[in-house]
């Protein structure tokens, strides 16, 4: 019997993720499913990514999500106010910061819609519900209904028809991402590339040379935070949806996240295009 190689996307190929165990969902989610977690963030070249991936090959598995497949392109629509109360909330470090957002696992057809919440001590706390794909980028029915609960019991005095009616608001982020994970340790790492923001007919891309890598566990650094320490590499405040209504919306103030984004993204206006990019793959040979 012939066995197919494994299908491999450039990102995939760039990282060296082939070299890595790989490990399905269910070992993933049961380890490492971190829903109430400290995340640290780090911009990091190209380079020292995939040195990173070689030294976490011995602790870390790659999640594996069928023939070989080891990346996944997401996209993700954020909601707010009128008045952008999640984004001021975030960009003035308010202890109570949220965020509201649908995403979507393009290869998988899955679509969740997601609230996130800090508790008292900072952390992460994700809260999710799997909704029909069609239902992308909106809020109706019992996602309506999921997000006012969760908003109400973290204290945050926004409602659902807020966030519907304030379309011109909108944020979409696309990137393509693979996940790592330490099954005995319960962290993981998500590395995430081509990484693009889109509003109102533009468009804030990351550099192509630089990779945004996301470590989740808890309160103390894990591996690959020493790894990355070691290799001169510090976390950043940064958050997707931030940079993206900072770099397009007319008319902000300046901050931290700002300039830090202004480093490493360009802007520019694109042609209408659909609300979904083809997958990032490549067809096994």
């Amino acid at each position: 019997m012939t066995v197919a190689p494994p299908l491999t996307t450039p990102l995939a190929a760039r990282l060296g993720l082939a070299e890595l165990r790989g490990a399905t969902l269910a070992e993933v989610d049961a380890a490492a499913a971190l829903q109430h977690r400290v995340d640290r963030k780090y911009l990091v070249p190209r380079d020292r990514a995939r040195r990173l991936v070689a030294r976490l090959a011995d602790s870390h598995h790659v999640l594996d999500l069928g023939e070989g497949r080891r990346t996944t392109n997401y996209l993700s629509t954020y909601f707010d106010t009128p008045e952008l109360g999640a984004w001021r909330a975030h960009v003035q470090q308010r202890r109570r910061r949220w965020k509201v957002r649908t995403r979507l696992y393009a290869e998988d057809g899955l679509c969740r819609v997601e609230v996130k919440t800090k508790d008292g001590r900072g952390a992460t706390v994700k809260h999710a519900l799997r909704v029909p794909t069609a239902e992308y980028g909106e809020l109706s029915g019992p996602a309506a209904e999921f997000v006012e609960s969760v908003l109400a019991q973290a204290g945050v005095p926004v409602t659902v028809k807020e966030l519907s009616a304030a379309v011109e608001v909108r944020v979409e982020v696309r990137y393509v991402r693979a996940a790592l994970a330490d099954l005995r340790h319960g962290s993981r790492v998500t590395l995430d590339s081509t990484l693009s923001c889109r509003r109102d007919g533009r468009t804030a891309a990351l550099d192509p040379g630089h990779v945004l890598i996301e470590t989740k566990g808890g309160a103390r650094p894990a591996l690959a935070d020493r790894l990355l320490l070691g290799m001169g590499v510090r976390p950043v405040s940064l958050s997707k949806y931030v940079i993206g209504q900072s770099l397009l919306t007319p008319g902000l103030p300046d901050h931290d996240v700002r300039r830090l984004a202004r480093a490493h993204f360009t802007t520019e206006a694109h042609p209408a295009q659909p609300s979904a990019p083809l997958p990032e793959r490549t067809p096994a040979a």
